[in-house]
């Protein structure tokens, strides 16, 4: 009970600033190390796409390692194998292969 006396007399001491100010400061934290850092990456990912060129090993989202073959606005035609043509949307290209390790 004395506990909880003391807690309710330490919130009702004008600590309405002080509330203020962590506020913001965990917002800022949150910014810096969640949501910044994210919108980096999206901007990099987007950049890698706008700049796909024919010949350049990929990797889908899905895994499917694959050597672009044809281009279009929204779609991207990969070569998994030999003869084996796959079309597949522009954005569930992720990554570079060649940069990733592929050994192919």
């Amino acid at each position: 009970m004395n506990v909880l006396a003391v807690l309710l007399q330490a919130n009702a001491g004008g600590g309405g600033m002080s509330m203020i100010v962590m506020m913001i400061a965990i917002f800022a934290i949150m910014y810096f190390f969640m949501i910044r850092p994210q919108q980096k990456k999206q901007k990099e990912i987007m950049n890698f796409r706008n700049n796909l060129t024919i010949g350049q090993e990929v990797i889908t989202a899905g895994g499917i390692y694959g050597k672009i073959k044809e281009l279009d606005v929204t779609t991207v035609t990969l070569e998994i194998a030999s003869g084996v043509k796959i079309k597949i949307d522009r954005n569930s290209i992720y990554a570079n292969a060649q940069q990733n390790g592929a050994n192919n």
